[in-house]
């Protein structure tokens, strides 16, 4: 089964996606809708595809079986929307909406329509993450006690941007902060508790974000997002037989593990031999495994998927809207 995609604005992330969308066997990169004709027909010229210059000539295109949203998040929900009316199912970039109550109109509009729902959280499906999260499931590695994950770079870019515009939902949480969340979830469940500090910019955006959470058994994990400065993008994770460090868990491509063993001496350990957690091949920049995700559900009738349930989707949501509170940021957009 070739699942025919469509993809909905043509942005930076667009474009990474139809890349990877080219190395997909099963995938084809059928139409492109933007606001503005000369836009689609630019991005088509590039990846292929029909251009069309509105979202509604896109969504109508019979030929298209699925739409990659690609929008900023305050206006996911409305092209969500119009692409179940027009009997689409999608695949909507993260965070799905700007808060948990959009997230759950959202969903509640798949399941009236029929449709096929997923958010594009890629990391849950690529084959680093899930080689490491279940090798930590299997206990091997020892249990996790602390997990530590970092994203942030500077954003350098004019207030009507998307990642300064208030409007457009422009937040280091939604955009890097999401990342850290996502991943101590598929690595040690649901948080129990979410506490959260924040520096807010002059128009009362999140520019930087700590979190520190507590999750089932009692395991701590400490998270940052920054659109101000530099992190390193590691994660790691300590348990009590050794420590995991993961290069970049934004784009994973080596993850070790790192016994710690007695050495001469009362209370000494030391660092023993690093072994490299192994992995399928990662495809492209990473994108692919989602595409492949959206595919098989697709071929396999299914409404969500298993590897980015919708409940997984609503419970990070649902701790994002907590850190929003605690911090003092509200979209004039949101819904909660």
């Amino acid at each position: 089964m070739t699942t025919r995609w469509g993809i909905l604005a043509t942005g930076k992330i667009a474009h990474t996606f139809a890349r990877d969308l080219d190395l997909v066997p099963d995938a084809e990169l059928v139409a492109v809708g933007s606001r503005r004709a000369e836009s689609a027909a630019a991005f088509t010229a590039e990846h292929g595809g029909t251009p069309y210059g509105s979202y509604e000539e896109l969504v109508a295109d019979p030929a298209v079986d699925v739409v990659y949203v690609a929008t900023p998040h305050a206006l996911h929900l409305e092209n969500a929307r119009l692409c179940f009316e027009a009997g689409k199912h999608v695949l909507c970039e993260k965070p799905l909406t700007l808060d948990a109550a959009a997230a759950e109109e959202m969903v509640r509009l798949a399941r009236q329509h029929d449709r096929f729902l997923m958010e594009a959280m890629w990391t849950a499906c690529h084959p680093a993450v899930l080689a490491l999260r279940d090798r930590l499931r299997s206990g091997e590695l020892g249990t996790p006690r602390h997990l530590h994950a970092e994203l942030g770079f500077r954003v350098d870019a004019p207030p009507e941007d998307r990642m300064l515009n208030p409007a457009l939902g422009a937040s280091a949480l939604l955009d890097m902060g999401i990342y850290p969340l996502a991943f101590a979830d598929l690595m040690l469940g649901e948080a129990v508790d979410l506490h959260a500090t924040a520096a807010l910019s002059a128009d009362g955006i999140d520019l930087d974000v700590a979190m520190v959470g507590r999750y089932p058994g009692d395991v701590l994990a400490t998270m940052t997002a920054s659109m101000t400065s530099w992190s390193s993008r590691r994660a790691s994770i300590a348990t009590d037989l050794g420590r995991i460090e993961v290069d970049d868990f934004h784009h994973p491509s080596r993850t070790t593990f790192t016994p710690y063993v007695q050495a001469p001496g009362d209370w000494v350990f030391e660092p023993g031999a690093t072994t490299e957690i192994t992995h399928d091949p990662v495809v492209g920049q990473g994108y692919a495994h989602e595409i492949v995700e959206v595919g098989r559900c697709l071929e396999a009738g299914l409404r969500e998927s298993p590897a980015v349930p919708h409940a997984r989707t609503l419970a990070v949501l649902r701790q994002m809207d907590a850190v929003r509170e605690q911090v003092g940021v509200r979209f004039p957009t949101a819904q909660g």
